[in-house]
């Protein structure tokens, strides 16, 4: 069965994708806005700047140190002693584990020497101390 062109009595053959690409739209603007909310990180540190910082490095022993004197692996709140058994846990799996160690500007420096320290004595012998780019000019 054919169907005219110019007939108004038949079966609509074409396919509509304006309420897809209108749904598509919503959706990317959905995902747009809440992106940035989940790339934000959950503990806030105010990095020092350097201007000689690279970007973050893919890495699965993230250290931080907050403004409290508190140590975060991973994100999650720990201990020097568990620090020490997950890169022992990791190490194995990883010989060419890294640790990005991050540290508020105001904790002293010799706490960010003890996280060095240990993450050193536990057998990772590369680590990156994570800052902020620097804006250029200063």
């Amino acid at each position: 069965m054919a169907f005219a062109s110019g007939s108004s009595s038949g079966a609509m053959s074409d396919i509509n994708v304006t309420p897809l690409v209108d749904v598509l739209l919503v959706l990317l603007i959905i995902f747009m806005v809440t992106a940035s909310l989940i790339v934000s990180p959950a503990i806030k540190v105010d990095l020092p700047k350097a201007a000689s910082g690279t970007e973050q490095t893919k890495t699965t022993l993230a250290l931080t140190l907050a403004k409290d004197g508190r140590l975060y692996l991973n994100g999650q709140p720990s201990s020097d002693e568990a620090v020490v058994r997950h890169i022992g846990v990791e190490l194995p799996k990883n010989p060419q584990l890294q640790a990005i160690i991050a540290a508020d500007k105001a904790v002293p420096h010799g706490d960010v020497i003890h996280v060095i320290d240990l993450v050193k004595r536990s057998g990772v012998h590369k680590f990156a101390i994570s800052t902020d780019r620097e804006p250029a000019g200063r």
